[in-house]
């Protein structure tokens, strides 16, 4: 069966459509018209690394079975759709055109699978016992996800790692770290089946560069627990949000590595918070796998350089998990630290438009 997938956000999104369209499904990406008008005349292209080639793979939209289409939030019907895919940050989603989309989605009861740093709160919901008012405060617009049905929502923990080359136009995305999303199935029997279908067609796909097929890395990984996108907080907090200094930014690689034991402390304390809402140690990863794999992580995150960029929202992981550990009585110098950090940086950024400059 082929399946329509809209996705939210050409970027990152860009990597998920990619996979969707090896696998010979439709994908349709929002983005600004600017970026739909090139990506109707170019296609995408996304930039893999495969093990064993000197050189990443360029995956072009153009020549996948797939069809991909791009457009702009106004121009969107989400019933049309089989899944929605929102793969923007999440402080997009209350942006002009697109909040009024995620009402549009919201009224559709289309499942939504999120591949978001900063989990939807529809999703939170879904964790028994634990208390999501409290948590609304870290959003940038909390009010963007009130209609959601829980159960038609779920999240994939993002770990794969790409950016868009600076030097490049804004239809071409590298991958970094070429891992995989690994997804919590959905309350809904029926939307848990898209996925797992999903899952199967992109595990099967091959694309041949030419030289004769290859098997393409970062699959989609459906799990049954609800748990498993959990496993990425011990990573954000012990490492993306640790790229923030007071006045500049450092590599999630030297963020990690400049002092191991306590990038593993961090770890393992995020790892107890997760255990605590349920999680398993199945559902999560070892700190030495994933310090390994940061190695591999040489620029700062996209938190990091977002803030020193001038961003006046990002998405508050930092806060949501402070926030959870106070519900537990459970609290952390370090996680302190980033918060008022970032806190502090924000608002630097919010000066300008605060004194009308």
């Amino acid at each position: 069966m082929v399946y329509d997938v809209l996705v939210l956000g050409a970027s990152y999104g860009s990597l998920f459509a990619t996979k969707l369209l090896m696998a010979g499904h439709r994908a349709t990406l929002v983005c600004t018209a600017p970026t739909a008008d090139l990506i109707t005349r170019e296609g995408t292209i996304v930039r893999m690394p495969v093990k064993g080639r000197p050189a990443p793979v360029d995956l072009s939209s153009k020549h996948l079975p797939g069809v991909l289409s791009a457009t702009t939030p106004a121009a969107v019907d989400p019933g049309r759709f089989d899944l929605i895919v929102l793969g923007m940050q999440e402080a997009q989603y209350g942006a002009d055109g697109v909040r009024d989309l995620m009402d549009r989605v919201a009224r559709s009861r289309k499942p939504c699978l999120a591949i978001m740093n900063m989990p939807p709160l529809p999703y939170l919901k879904r964790i028994a016992g634990l208390a999501t008012e409290t948590l609304q405060a870290c959003y940038a617009d909390p009010g963007v996800w009130k209609d959601f049905d829980p159960a038609q929502v779920t999240l994939a923990s993002p770990d794969p790692q790409a950016f868009r080359p600076p030097d490049q136009p804004k239809n071409v995305l590298q991958v970094g770290l070429p891992t995989n999303f690994k997804a919590a199935r959905f309350e809904s029997p029926d939307a848990t089946t898209v996925l797992r279908d999903l899952e199967n067609d992109i595990e099967a796909a091959r694309y041949d560069p030419g030289d004769g097929l290859l098997e393409i890395p970062v699959k989609l990984k459906v799990h049954e627990s609800l748990f498993v996108p959990l496993a990425k907080w011990p990573m954000l907090i012990a490492g993306n949000y640790r790229c923030i200094r007071r006045d500049d930014m450092i590599p999630i690689r030297d963020a990690v590595h400049a002092d191991v034991d306590t990038s593993r402390r961090v770890y393992d304390w995020v790892w107890q918070l997760c255990a605590s809402l349920g999680a398993a140690d199945e559902d999560m990863v070892p700190f030495d796998k994933y310090a390994t794999a940061a190695q591999s992580l040489a620029k700062a995150s996209s938190a990091a350089r977002s803030l020193f960029g001038g961003a006046e929202r990002i998405e508050r992981v930092d806060c949501l998990v402070r926030r959870i550990a106070q519900q537990k009585g459970l609290q952390l110098d370090m996680l302190d630290e980033i918060v008022t950090l970032v806190d502090e940086r924000l608002g630097k950024n919010r000066l300008p438009r605060v004194a009308g400059v």
